[in-house]
């Protein structure tokens, strides 16, 4: 990944005013340091000396965007920005920061690691979602998710009969409320309160997840992220289902709907600052290992 980070991109969390103090700040650091700032439309009444870009063409024209908010803005910002390659810095104003992993004290020195070359750039799979009908017609929308897709039933506590298949083979059928497909990112998400294990991020993997399964022997399964997962809602669907990507977008289904779901054409590029550690991170925001003695030495 290249240095040279000359025109920055800020994309922060909308109809929030706890993020215009950060937002004014970065802005004034980063003028000061003689970047080209570029702020999406929706806060380009920051300042006078910055410019308001539509989301859509912000990637395409910055270098390097920084995100401000919480891990929503951020699954929200790089389902935007993913496709034109452009890394993304996440400031954290949210509770967890799972994924923006700057603080707003630390913004000023990692922005001066960040342009000095000194950072940890990462690849995140991502996937790629599409609906086919029950009649075989398939939509032409392309749902993206950096950490999940569900399907689920739309009514509350109903269960849900769907089949899953791989590669067009058959895996199994299930009674469940519903099933995350999750990446690795994202199996720190919804896919971990269902039961589902923790993936590093380097792992080219994808987790399928029952929620709630109505028999013990419906576990949590883990494949290779270059195959196409297929969720089949049973033909006798009574009432309605629900996909979701990210737990942000969401697209109605019925009876006799599929859901294909295969890795993106493209992944997320995020940059941390120096000293990023994913596994300082589970102990400390998930509290994994907690109580745990680290080694000596």
């Amino acid at each position: 990944m290249r240095h040279e980070f000359d025109t920055i991109g800020i994309l922060a969390k909308k109809d929030d005013d706890s993020v215009r103090k950060t937002l004014d700040a970065l802005v004034t650091d980063l003028v000061a340091r003689g970047k080209t700032v570029l702020v999406d439309d929706s806060h380009e009444d920051v300042a006078d000396t910055v410019d308001g870009c539509p989301r859509a063409d912000l990637g395409a024209r910055c270098d390097l965007v920084v995100v401000v908010g919480g891990d929503g803005t951020l699954l929200d910002a790089g389902r935007s920005l993913a496709a034109t390659g452009t890394p993304l810095l996440g400031v954290n104003l949210g509770r967890l920061g799972f994924m923006v992993d700057v603080l707003p004290a630390d913004m000023q020195a990692t922005l001066d690691d960040v342009f000095a070359g000194r950072f940890i750039a990462e690849s995140r799979l991502m996937l790629a979602a599409r609906v086919e009908r029950a009649n075989g017609h398939l939509e032409d929308d392309v749902f993206e998710a950096i950490n999940e897709c569900v399907i689920r039933n739309q009514a509350f506590a109903r269960v849900l009969d769907f089949d899953t298949y791989m590669n067009g083979v058959f895996i199994s059928h299930h009674r469940a409320d519903g099933m995350v497909v999750a990446t690795p990112t994202g199996s720190t998400a919804y896919a971990l309160s269902g039961g589902g294990p923790v993936l590093h991020p380097s792992l080219n993997a994808l987790a399928l997840v029952p929620i709630c399964p109505h028999t013990l022997s419906d576990r949590p399964l883990i494949v290779d992220a270059d195959h196409c997962i297929e969720v089949h809602v049973a033909d006798n669907l009574d009432g309605s289902a629900l996909f979701t990507s990210d737990g942000q977008v969401t697209q109605a289904l019925a009876a006799g709907d599929r859901v294909r779901i295969e890795r993106a054409p493209h992944d997320l590029q995020l940059i941390h600052p120096p000293g990023y550690d994913y596994f300082n991170i589970l102990r400390n925001k998930l509290q994994w290992g907690r109580g745990q003695q680290m080694p000596n030495g």
